[in-house]
C-alpha cells in the first residue's frame, strides 16, 4: 500500500507534534510519510524541518506541491477552514486540529468544499483513540453499565498570562473563538458525546477570572442534556494554578467508569448475578486493573500530549483514505463538538436553556480566501 505524503501548515506545539508523529510512530511508517513544513515564521519551519527530516517551505509553496496529498491544518482555529478550503482547492485531502473552526458557517463551508472535492476531511478528536476511551466505548456498547444517567467533566487547566501574551491571537474572539472551553476543552466535549451520546440543550455560565486582556471566558460551567435523557456537569477552565488532570467519569445503573489523564482509573460493572438492589459499594471493587488496556508507555509531547492517540487517528485517516470511506472523526462530527460549545456560550450569554442544532451541514459553495498573515499555533 502506497504511503499518503504529508504537509504540516504551523510549526508551534500542535504542528510540531503532527511533524512528530508522522515521523516517529512506528504503525505510520509505512502508511504515511512527512514532506515539508510551512509557517510564515521561516525560523520556526527550519527548526521543525530539521527535527524532522522534512523540508520547509512556505504555505502558498506548500500548497501548490504535487508530491504532497494531504494538508495537516495545525493554525489558529479561526484560519481552520481558510486553509482547509485553498488546500481543498489543490487537489489535498485534509486533517483539521480540534476545533474545526471557530463558526458553524465555516465549518460548513469545510465540509461542503471536501465533499464537492471528493476529498477526505478529519478532525483531530484524539481523545477517542486512546485505549482507555476505546475499552470504556466498547464497554458501553455492550451495556455493561447498564442505562447511562449521568457523566462528569473536568478539565481544571492553568495557562499564565504569557500563555495568552505570546501571540495576538490567543484570546480573541476571530481567531481563538472562545476560551477554556473551545480552545482547551472541546476534546471532552467531543469525547462525552461519543461515550454518552449527542447533546441536545445546554445551561451554561462563564466568567474571566485568572487573566486580562483577552476577550474569552477562562472558567466555564455547564449542564448537557444528552438526547438519550443522561445529564452531564462540565467545568472547563486555563484559571486552576498549577493545574490538575483532565477527568471524565461516567455512571450508569450498573457501573461507573472514571479516565483520568487519558488513562483508565476506575471501572465497575455489575455481574450478571450481583444485586444492586442496595446502596452500592461506595467505590469499592475497583476492576480497572482487569479492565485496563495493556499499552506500552509512552513520554508525553512538550504539550502534555501522548503521542499515540494523534498517530492512531492519523492511522485511521490513512486506512480511510485507501478503503474511500469517512475518516473515524468526519467534518459532522466535528461540527458536532463546535455546535455543542457554541450553544454553551450563546446559554451562558443569554442566561436561557439552549437547544443544540441538530441538523447536518448544508451543501454550500466555498467561498474565496485570503492569504494568512497570523502566526500557527
Amino acid at each position: 500500500m502506497s504511503r499518503l505524503r504529508f504537509g504540516v501548515i504551523g510549526c508551534g506545539v500542535i504542528g510540531g507534534l503532527h511533524a512528530r508523529v508522522l515521523t516517529s510512530y512506528p504503525p505510520l511508517a509505512e502508511r504515511a510519510r512527512l514532506v515539508a513544513v510551512a509557517s510564515p515564521s521561516s525560523q520556526r519551519a527550519r527548526r521543525l524541518a530539521a527535527e524532522t527530516g522534512s523540508e520547509a517551505t512556505d504555505v502558498s509553496a506548500l500548497l501548490e506541491r504535487s508530491d504532497i496529498d494531504v494538508i495537516s491544518v495545525c493554525t489558529p482555529s479561526g484560519l481552520h477552514a481558510e486553509l482547509g478550503l485553498r488546500a481543498l482547492a489543490a487537489g489535498k485531502h485534509v486533517v483539521v486540529e480540534k476545533p474545526i473552526d471557530v463558526t458553524a458557517r465555516a465549518a460548513d463551508r469545510l465540509i461542503a468544499g471536501a465533499r464537492q472535492a471528493g476529498r477526505a476531511l478529519a478532525v483531530i478528536s484524539q481523545r477517542r483513540f486512546d485505549p482507555a476511551s476505546r475499552m470504556l466505548r466498547s464497554a458501553l456498547d455492550a451495556g455493561e453499565l447498564g442505562t447511562l444517567t449521568s457523566a462528569l467533566v473536568e478539565v481544571p487547566l492553568w495557562r499564565g498570562q504569557s500563555y495568552y501574551d505570546s501571540g495576538d491571537w490567543r484570546g480573541s474572539r476571530a481567531l481563538d473563538g472562545g476560551g477554556a472551553l473551545l480552545n482547551q476543552g472541546v476534546h471532552a466535549v467531543d469525547l462525552v458525546q461519543w461515550l454518552m451520546g449527542p447533546v441536545v440543550e445546554v445551561a451554561a455560565h462563564t466568567a474571566l477570572k485568572g487573566h486580562r486582556g483577552i476577550e474569552v471566558e477562562d472558567v466555564v460551567t455547564a449542564s448537557l442534556r444528552h438526547a438519550n435523557g443522561a445529564l452531564t456537569s462540565l467545568l472547563a477552565t486555563t484559571a486552576a494554578y498549577p493545574g490538575r488532570t483532565t477527568r471524565l467519569t461516567v455512571h450508569g445503573d450498573r457501573g461507573s467508569a472514571v479516565i483520568g489523564n487519558d488513562e483508565l482509573v476506575y471501572f465497575h460493572a455489575a455481574g450478571p448475578q450481583d444485586d444492586t438492589s442496595a446502596y452500592g459499594a461506595y467505590g469499592a471493587g475497583n476492576q480497572a486493573a482487569e479492565r485496563r488496556p495493556a499499552a506500552p508507555a509512552e513520554q508525553r509531547d512538550a504539550s502534555g500530549l501522548l503521542p499515540s492517540p494523534h498517530g492512531e487517528q492519523l492511522l485511521d485517516f490513512c486506512d480511510a483514505v485507501a478503503a474511500g470511506r469517512a475518516p473515524g472523526v468526519d467534518g459532522e462530527e466535528g461540527r458536532r463538538a463546535l455546535l455543542t460549545v457554541l450553544a454553551v456560550y450563546e446559554a451562558a450569554r443569554t442566561g436561557t436553556v439552549t437547544r443544540v442544532p441538530s441538523t447536518t451541514a448544508p451543501d454550500m459553495s466555498p467561498a474565496p480566501s485570503a492569504p494568512m498573515t497570523t502566526e500557527p499555533a
